[in-house]
């Protein structure tokens, strides 16, 4: 399977959930991600259910805080 992930090509050999692609691909603080397949945000409850097919397009977004001077 062709993904692509935060604009990278990704090949995976079989169709995985969210949860275990945030292993493979190795993302940082999975705990605090924010996932967007497709174009849809994934609520963190579905990352176990929700699974990732061929061509699919994935994003992995970090939300920081922060104020005014």
């Amino acid at each position: 399977m062709k993904l692509t992930v935060n604009g990278e090509p990704l090949t995976i050999e079989q169709p995985i959930t969210v949860k275990e692609l945030l292993v493979v691909a190795k993302a940082e603080q999975p705990e605090y991600v924010t996932v967007q397949l497709n174009g849809t945000f994934v609520d963190h409850s579905g990352f176990e259910t929700t699974t990732v097919q061929d061509g699919d397009v994935v994003e992995f977004l970090y939300f920081m805080g922060g104020g005014a001077r």
